[in-house]
Parts: C-alpha cells; structure tokens; sequence
C-alpha cells in the first residue's frame, strides 16, 4: 500500500513495504534481513524503526533479534525521502589506505560521519559513495561504517567495502581486536608522566547528558603525556572501552577537559582538539597486522608528537 501526496520539504512520504521470506532468509535475524533488503537506507534508521514497532513479521512487531523463518510475512513501513540520505556527492577525500576490502580515510574535523534527520548531505559517507562509485558505476558499493566519530573528532576512520569485510572488522572491534589511539590537547599541566583513568559513564536521561555515574557502566581509559606547554598539555589517549564521549568525559573527570569542549569545561578553540591518530589492526582477509597513523592538521594546534 502506498501514500502518496503532494509534499513539500517538511512533509513525509511513506510506503508499507511486504515482504514474504525465501529459503535464503532462514534463521537470518530480523535486523540483517532488512540491512541486505533495503541497502540504500542507513541501518541505524532501519533499526529504529524495528524499535518504533513500524515493522512487524506475521502481524506482530518483534524485536532487531528476531529469527526469521522461511515463508514468514513482514509488513514494513519506510520514509522513502531516507533513500537520498546515501545520495552520491563529491568530497574532498584524504585516503590513508585503501584495498578491496577496506579504506581508511583521515576525517576532517566538522564533517558528520553519516547522515541524520537533520543532515542529510555533505556526510564522510556521502563523499564515500560518490568516491567508490566512480570506478565502476554499474556496481553499487555501499560503504559500510564500522565505528564512528564525533563530528567534532578529527582522525581516522575505517570504512569497509563489501559486506564480508564489514562483518568481519565488526567483529573486530566489538571484540576489542582493534587497538585505537587518540591525541588529545587538554587544558593545564598534567602531572603524572602516564596513567589510566578509570570511571564509569552513564547516562542522564532528564539532561540528555552522558557523564560519570556511579552506576554507570565499567570505562577504561590510559593516558600518556606527550608534551607540556604553559598552560596546556598533549597527551596520547588509548580507550579501554568504548563508552560514549567516553575521551571527553574522562578528561574533564581529571580536572583536564578537552581544549574546544567548553560544554565539560574546556577552554575556547577552533575545534575540538581531538584527533584519532592510530589504528592496529588484522586485515579481515590477508592477516597483515596493519599499523596506520596520520597527525593532526595545523587547526589542532600543540600537536607534535
């Protein structure tokens, strides 16, 4: 069943998409089926429309884990204006790696990750789908985020190219395989030469705000201090954890907030001066230990190493 109206940019057009699962589909959790069903729309969205209960199979909403059967009957309904959100667009890309299965590009500060609701062009993934596409036009190449950054974050990120590669970096980083490190320029001389900050974040709800929390879940963060300056400190950071704004929040924690985060204390800048300076990791399909770095461009500020 389709909805259709004359719109204009604030109004929403919605169609109720069915589907009947094939042998392909069986014991295929309900989130996977529709990430390959509906390859143009981002799988954060698709999820949280699982999650709204605007997707149900036999009649029923059912939760992103669900295990599908063969023969079963999804009824899904989408916003089809979300399908522009991959639209291809040319960016100014710095690629650090690149192979058949993975690239690494060093993001610039200020530059979303991936689309929202409120952005939904000029994103890293907007200029990937442009960039991977020029080469053969006749095959889509979805770029597949793996991790992220803050908009603010500089540094680099790995996107994969296929679906297998996707799968298996996943992996990787949920099981903590990858090994991350950030450079952070914070305010005021920190003393010890290296340390590691440990305490839990949470979630304020009322606030919308993520902090330290007593009952907050477990986060690890090690520091090492790189350089001192007068009043400022640069230091190499290496998540334990993968908390969210988990880097901002243990500086601030410590008295040493991040230079450009003055919403946790930090003094004003250009930008955030936090930059993901190096990746290790096991390439998914020849086994190579990777080792990649790329500093911070002049806007960072303090930043040699």
């Amino acid at each position: 069943m389709l909805e259709t109206s004359c719109r204009d940019k604030i109004e929403i057009m919605s169609e109720r998409v069915e589907i009947v699962v094939g042998a392909a589909g069986f014991k295929q959790r309900l989130d996977e089926f529709l990430f390959g069903h509906f390859g143009e729309l981002s799988k954060m969205y698709l999820r949280e429309i699982v999650k709204d209960e605007k997707c149900e199979v036999n009649g029923r909403p059912e939760n992103v884990g669900h295990r599908l059967r063969e023969n079963d009957f999804i009824e899904i309904e989408l916003d089809l204006d979300r399908q522009t959100s991959m639209r291809p667009e040319a960016m100014e890309l710095d690629i650090v790696y690149e192979d058949a299965d993975l690239i690494v590009v060093n993001k610039a500060a200020g530059v979303l990750v991936h689309p929202t609701n409120f952005d939904r062009s000029g994103t890293l993934l907007n200029g990937l789908s442009h960039y991977l596409n020029l080469a053969a036009p006749d095959i889509a190449i979805r770029p597949g985020l793996i991790h992220r950054l803050d908009r603010q974050t500089s540094g680099l990120i790995v996107i994969a190219k296929n679906q297998w590669s996707h799968k298996k970096m996943t992996r990787y980083f949920q099981q903590r395989y990858v090994q991350k490190w950030y450079l952070a320029l914070v305010d005021g001389v920190v003393a010890d030469d290296e340390g590691t900050i440990s305490a839990s974040i949470g979630r304020y709800g009322d606030l919308k705000h993520w902090d330290v929390m007593e009952d907050g879940k477990p986060s690890e963060t090690h520091f090492r201090v790189l350089r001192r300056d007068a009043d400022k400190t640069l230091i190499e950071l290496r998540p334990v954890t993968g908390r969210t704004n988990q880097l901002r929040i243990h500086c601030s924690h410590i008295g040493h907030p991040i230079v450009g985060d003055t919403g946790r204390g930090g003094s004003e800048h250009d930008r955030l001066c936090l930059h993901a300076w190096k990746l290790s990791f096991r390439h998914p399909s020849t086994h190579e230990q990777l080792e990649l770095t790329c500093e911070p461009d002049e806007s960072f500020g303090l930043y040699t190493p």
